[in-house]
């Protein structure tokens, strides 16, 4: 009779003991609720919690976030914690010169659109504007390696990764770490199917998105 009093009692005693060690654990942020999920900091690593404070993306190193953003700024600059917008959340990759290119995770944490963009926006209104960046074969050179050139194109995308309209190439060139910098967008969202961009001759275009999609 005494070894069953024992066990129910430690039946009652290990919930509460899991349950307070989840809420004492301490995070260096913690990031608003955003689509029920908020993102929460230890050290340079990120991961998200839900709303019963369950880690439901565990912590990871590629989350996009600047310390003192200017949120004004559009694009990945003016992103201050990570989170979700129609399912979609930034991340980046180092390739090229170890320059950062970015794409997006879904509520998993499965990567759903590929790191291809100089700079991008999230998705606010269920379509982003992004420097999409290709690459195209130039043929060898006399030591017979591959010649590759890089194609810069200002796009709007679905939240799916489809893009919808090519806006216009942009002229940029991948330098090294030490001299890149992010360029800026051109286009942006004036409602939810209304989008103005900068032309080369810097006069601004209105077109309307419907008919693109």
């Amino acid at each position: 009779m005494k070894i069953i009093r024992t066990f129910l009692m430690l039946l009652l005693v290990f919930p509460i003991a899991a349950n307070a060690q989840t809420e004492n654990v301490s995070y260096d942020e913690i990031a608003p609720f955003s689509e029920g999920l908020a993102a929460v900091r230890i050290g340079d690593r990120w991961g998200f919690i839900n709303e019963n404070a369950e880690l439901v993306i565990d912590f990871r190193n590629d989350l996009v976030w600047t310390k003192n953003a200017d949120t004004k700024k559009q694009g990945v600059l003016g992103i201050p914690y990570p989170q979700f917008k129609n399912g979609r959340c930034m991340i980046q990759e180092l390739k090229v010169n170890d320059i950062p290119f970015y794409g997006f995770i879904d509520k998993k944490g499965e990567t759903v659109i590929a790191p291809e963009y100089l700079n991008i926006t999230e998705f606010d209104k269920k379509v982003a504007i992004g420097i999409f960046v290709r690459q195209a074969m130039q043929g060898q050179n006399e030591i017979k390696l591959s010649i590759v050139d890089y194609i810069f194109t200002e796009v709007v995308l679905d939240i799916n990764g489809e893009i919808i309209w090519p806006i216009h190439e942009r002229e940029h060139a991948l330098t090294d770490k030490r001299r890149y910098k992010t360029p800026e967008l051109r286009a942006k969202l004036l409602h939810d199917d209304l989008l103005m961009f900068k032309r080369d001759d810097n006069k601004w275009e209105i077109k309307k998105l419907n008919q693109y999609l």
